[in-house]
């Protein structure tokens, strides 16, 4: 064993640890002493975002301890943020295996702290968590969901005042904090009980009148009330609103899935909780189809995530992917609340850099302002932030199957996602069309964007090298050519510089810093390369485009283009 991970395991054999976690270190350097190193090979890291990793003990597991010291270190910023003002947060937790007992913890140790915490009675939808904070004027929250990652994954969302994600310089300082607690000695376990005050029924009726607030065409809804809606929760937290709020609208033919309506954090029927995975909505399809349905929904354990079902041109079931998803959302909003009459000459939109440019089309064509910002929710509340009281934000999305509609919450909300995509569906249903049927209609207006995304593992220890050395390759030697096509840009997030590789022009980026390189071909072809900040891992996004004139042309046209990102993938050597 290496040393510096023996010194590790010795500080919890002989520090103040409960006894079951000290047996289960000695079970495990009998039986599995490779495991155990991997627990404690380093302190597991808490990024711009909070904790996420695998359960168990050690330093490098989502456990009592880690989340205690990095509560303690948030809640050390917290209070020296805001001196002698009251601090209050709130905290909420998904259907994950033991999601409850860290969201106690978290509660404790805050209070232990002196801060007044709103702990939600039973598991909520993460988006709930973020209305939660704006509403009872809290200065902080958190959220213990590892979202979708598989059964083994827990993990700790730590969130501002806005109630959007930490942003800088609040996500960097308490990343310090949280890098100073070396010793669960230094936490604050107990002694604040009566600081912590349960919540629930009146936070979701409040919640749930604002999500039916962005309702715009209750008409219609009425006209198409028995609409087949199936939904499944995935074993997660939706069940507790989405069923509720979709009943608010007006809907009532809604079938849940009932093979997955319960909350359970072992996911027994699907192997990743996650709707963007057609493995992971089979269940949900195969419903849809029986029931000769009209919409499929299904959202991730912590209920920010959406994915839908619909019957394509030809009638058959087929998922739609977020960007799809994300221009049907965008478009609506646009057209429908110009055509209500209720559009503001300062409306916006928000989308992010790896997100179909397809979005900006249609905020053009419409003449809505649209802002590019960097990957995640958090930077879009960040902007709304910036343009509070000059702009009136009317939804914000990107392309992993998240939307942000209105201005009462800071994060993805997969329970008005739901809401707003049926709505949609109605709307289509009263025009004798489907959603599908609509999306090639956006496609023949706004020209056919295509997208696809893959992901690259470079495992081992060498793993997040290899991702830095192919990463400096492209920003030093970016290529000249991709499937053919000149590439004309070269965008770099991390130096903050766009460049003209035709004519050598540079130009500011007006971003915060992020290891993101994007290259743009002549033809309008958009290549993003995007590592990991957590996982040995690199992202590679793919955005063609072309027009596309009648509906009888969208086979023919959709293979031109799959072919086209086929090809770029195979010319990076990226299969």
């Amino acid at each position: 064993m290496d040393a510096a991970i023996q010194e590790r395991i010795n500080v919890w054999v002989n520090g103040h640890y409960d006894q079951a976690t000290k047996d289960t270190i000695a079970q495990l350097q009998k039986e599995n002493p490779d495991e155990l190193a991997d627990a404690f090979y380093r302190n597991l890291e808490f990024g711009t975002g909070g904790l996420r990793g695998i359960m168990g003990v050690g330093t490098n597991r989502i456990n009592k301890y880690t989340i205690g010291m990095a509560t303690q270190g948030f809640a050390n910023y917290l209070k020296k943020t805001y001196g002698n003002e009251e601090v209050k947060v709130a905290i909420a937790h998904d259907s994950r295996n033991n999601s409850r007992f860290f969201a106690e913890t978290t509660a404790h140790v805050f209070a232990a702290n002196g801060i007044k915490v709103y702990l939600f009675e039973a598991l909520r939808p993460t988006p709930e968590l973020s209305f939660a904070i704006r509403q009872l004027g809290c200065k902080g929250g958190v959220v213990c969901t590892a979202s979708h990652n598989p059964r083994e994954y827990n993990g700790y969302k730590a969130y501002w005042n806005d109630g959007g994600q930490l942003v800088p310089p609040h996500d960097k300082n308490v990343i310090r904090e949280v890098e100073a607690i070396t010793n669960v000695n230094e936490v604050k376990w107990s002694g604040g009980d009566a600081n912590i005050t349960l919540i629930g029924k009146e936070m979701d009726n409040a919640y749930l009148d604002m999500v039916k607030s962005l309702s715009v065409y209750p008409d219609v809804i009425s006209q198409q009330k028995d609409l087949k809606i199936v939904y499944t929760p995935i074993h997660g937290t939706g069940i507790m609103l989405v069923p509720e709020v979709l009943k608010r609208f007006g809907f009532t033919n809604v079938t849940i899935v009932e093979e997955q309506a319960t909350p359970d954090g072992n996911f027994p029927t699907v192997n990743y909780p996650n709707p963007e995975e057609s493995e992971t909505m089979s269940i949900g399809l195969k419903k849809a189809k029986e029931l000769d349905a009209d919409i499929l929904l299904g959202t991730d354990p912590d209920a920010d995530r959406v994915g839908i079902g619909v019957k394509n041109h030809k009638g058959e079931w087929v998922l739609m992917n977020g960007n799809q998803t994300a221009v049907l959302a965008f478009s609506y909003l646009m057209e429908a609340r110009k055509a209500k009459g209720i559009a503001q000459p300062n409306d916006m939109v928000i989308t992010t850099i790896v997100t179909t440019e397809m979005i900006n089309e249609v905020a053009r064509q419409n003449e809505v302002a649209c802002y590019n910002v960097l990957t995640g929710f958090k930077w879009i509340a960040e902007k709304i932030k910036e343009l509070d009281g000059q702009k009136n934000y009317v939804i914000g999305g990107e392309e992993s199957f998240g939307l942000m509609i209105g201005n009462q919450i800071r994060d993805k909300d997969a329970v008005s996602a739901v809401a707003l995509m049926c709505e949609m569906a109605a709307y289509e249903k009263n025009q004798g069309r489907t959603l599908f049927d609509k999306m090639i209609e956006l496609y023949i207006k706004y020209g056919f964007y295509y997208e696809n995304l893959i992901s690259i593992t470079k495992k081992g220890m060498n793993g997040q090298k290899e991702i830095a050395d192919m990463m400096e390759s492209y920003r030093n030697h970016p290529p000249k050519t991709i499937a053919g096509a000149e590439v004309a840009t070269l965008l770099d997030y991390e130096l903050q510089k766009g460049t003209n590789l035709l004519t050598g022009e540079n130009w500011k980026i007006e971003l915060p810093k992020s290891n993101v390189l994007q290259f743009v071909t002549a033809d309008g072809t958009k290549i993003s390369a995007r590592p990991s900040g957590t996982e040995p891992k690199i992202k590679f996004y793919f955005s063609v485009n072309t027009q596309l004139k009648r509906k009888e042309d969208f086979d023919s046209t959709f293979a031109m283009l799959e072919n086209k990102i086929k090809a770029i993938i195979a010319d990076m050597n990226l299969q």
